[in-house]
């Protein structure tokens, strides 16, 4: 036969890690107290639920801080061409694009197409390909160019893991 724990029993983690065992609620709800710390519900699936003694606060400080780290690294940054963009301006651009990817971020490549030169997707698609065939050996393109209005094109690359 296996001891089953009573309705109102948890099993207890103090702040420091260590298992304290199974107790009363109430008695946790105590020693969080004296302690001034917060019981928090680790695992209410678990029989008996599983409860820790923390700062609530300062875990969802740290919670929030290292969210916002991650989401510091994944932004997209953005590079515009033209169609007639020159070779010099070309290299340029590709240079930052290739620091963009090395920092780990997501680089939006644009072309911006006026005047007559909406009539001609074509070459500022090749010129795209041309973009995407410099940084081949370190990016890789998460979405073909693609034509987001009559004077936009715009492809997404990412660094290769």
């Amino acid at each position: 036969m296996i001891d089953r724990p009573a309705p109102g029993d948890v099993r207890l983690i103090d702040d420091e890690g260590g298992q304290v065992g199974i107790v009363k609620l109430n008695e946790a709800l105590e020693m969080a107290q004296e302690k001034e710390l917060d019981l928090v519900e680790m695992n209410p699936n678990a029989d008996p639920p599983l409860c820790k003694l923390m700062d609530f606060g300062k875990f969802k400080y740290d919670q929030s801080k290292s969210s916002k780290q991650v989401q510091k690294v994944r932004k997209v940054k953005e590079v515009k061409l033209r169609p007639k963009t020159e070779k010099h301006d070309f290299d340029v651009k590709l240079r930052r694009a290739r620091s963009f990817l090395e920092d780990g971020h997501k680089v939006l490549v644009t072309m911006v197409f006026k005047g007559r030169e909406q009539r001609h997707p074509d070459l500022g698609r090749e010129a795209l390909f041309r973009f995407f065939g410099e940084l081949e050996e370190m990016a890789k393109m998460e979405r073909e160019p693609l034509q987001e209005a009559r004077n936009r094109m715009a492809m997404v690359l990412a660094k290769k893991k």
